[in-house]
């Protein structure tokens, strides 16, 4: 099962009880709710979040739930549920923000994932007419919609002055979306409400490749977590539909639909759609590679690499192989200590292109082709093992 093949399981449960909206998830994380997820939609938007305890954190608890670095959903009280949304702030910023707006509730960290009224939804189309027809602007949902939204103006000035926008950007944007709020009927819907998944939500995001890492290793765990993942996915065997031959593995390890022809060692990691002759793997990640041997180390994550040769990736060393349309295929690199996202125009000493020239060149590839490309060139490296 691929993420977003978990994605489409797990948002499933939602969708079923919420007819007539439009629903936004992201596609590079899981939760599964302990809160009962059947409800009536109370408001033109809901968001999901974890809620945590029943009365809005003191300073202390702010700072042990790590909520200065998420985005906070805020419940305030009253019988309407009404929420506002801030990111990224200590206690005693939030508090103030938020008090202009009403006695404070329940707090918790934002899911990001959403939905909103088919109203709603036509309104902010017509609103944004002109944007959508030109494709020139880029907005955010968070910033430019909910917070201009939930917040008053001189807080959102505020915090958008902390993302580096300027005082009268934002006051414009701002007013600009008051104007559109006047327009919406808030007779039957408020504007914006909290969807809580629960306290006790186990939530895997791999939006993040140290996320993704340490996500994935969960499949190998022996806590609750880990079992609830494992039957979310369904993981029933530590070695499932795969043929290892002399290949020595762990307890702890998950093998799925791999084929190592000769032997090797498994020793706490997870692999997927590998072939090989032998496989040397030591708290590594290794999905849909194909070569005579490879060797992993701890922290290591290879993804889609397809080699006539011999594949060694170091410890914390990530090795991806990108197809591109043309059938053209080459190696992108990575550790685990270097973001993605601070080095995205950065090209890398041990690649050819950045990561955003990477994109740039597939972003209208066809997705299907490349992939029916791949399949081909791994199954002829596969037989000639």
């Amino acid at each position: 099962m691929t993420v977003l093949e978990a994605v489409v399981k797990q948002t499933g449960l939602y969708a079923s009880s919420r007819k007539g909206r439009l629903y936004v998830y992201w596609g590079d994380q899981v939760f599964i709710p302990s809160a009962p997820f059947k409800y009536t939609p109370s408001h033109h938007i809901d968001i999901m979040c974890t809620l945590l305890g029943e009365t809005a954190p003191t300073a202390e608890e702010w700072v042990a739930q790590g909520l200065d670095k998420y985005g906070v959903i805020a419940v305030l009280q009253g019988e309407e549920k009404n929420a506002a949304q801030v990111e990224k702030v200590d206690h005693a910023t939030a508090v103030k923000m938020l008090t202009t707006l009403g006695d404070i509730g329940q707090v918790g960290p934002s899911l990001g994932s959403f939905s909103v009224g088919s109203e709603f939804l036509a309104a902010l189309c017509a609103e944004y007419a002109t944007e959508l027809s030109e494709k020139t602007a880029k907005l955010d949902t968070d910033p430019h919609f909910w917070m201009p939204l939930t917040l008053p103006q001189a807080e959102y000035i505020s915090l958008m002055a902390q993302k580096g926008i300027e005082a009268d950007i934002s006051e414009k944007h701002h007013q600009r979306m008051a104007v559109f709020k006047a327009t919406l009927d808030l007779s039957k819907y408020g504007i914006f409400g909290a969807v809580n998944v629960g306290s006790e939500a186990c939530w895997w995001d791999y939006g993040l490749v140290k996320l993704y890492s340490k996500n994935n290793l969960k499949l190998l765990g022996t806590d609750a977590e880990s079992d609830l993942l494992r039957e979310f996915m369904g993981v029933t065997a530590n070695v499932m539909q795969s043929e290892l031959g002399a290949t020595t593995i762990d307890d702890t390890s998950r093998v799925f639909g791999c084929t190592i022809k000769e032997g090797g060692s498994i020793i706490g990691s997870a692999l997927a759609g590998v072939t090989a002759k032998t496989v040397e793997a030591d708290g590594a990640i290794i999905v849909n590679c194909v070569a005579p041997k490879i060797v992993a180390g701890k922290g290591a994550i290879l993804y889609n690499v397809i080699s006539e040769e011999e594949i060694i990736a170091e410890a914390g060393a990530i090795i991806v192989e990108v197809t591109e349309e043309s059938g053209d295929k080459y190696l992108l690199k990575s550790d685990m200590e270097t973001c993605g996202g601070k080095a995205w125009k950065i090209k890398l000493d041990m690649n050819d292109f950045s990561f955003e020239d990477v994109h740039g060149k597939n972003q209208d590839a066809n997705i299907t082709v490349i992939e029916a490309k791949r399949q081909e060139l791994y199954k002829k490296v596969a037989a000639s093992l």
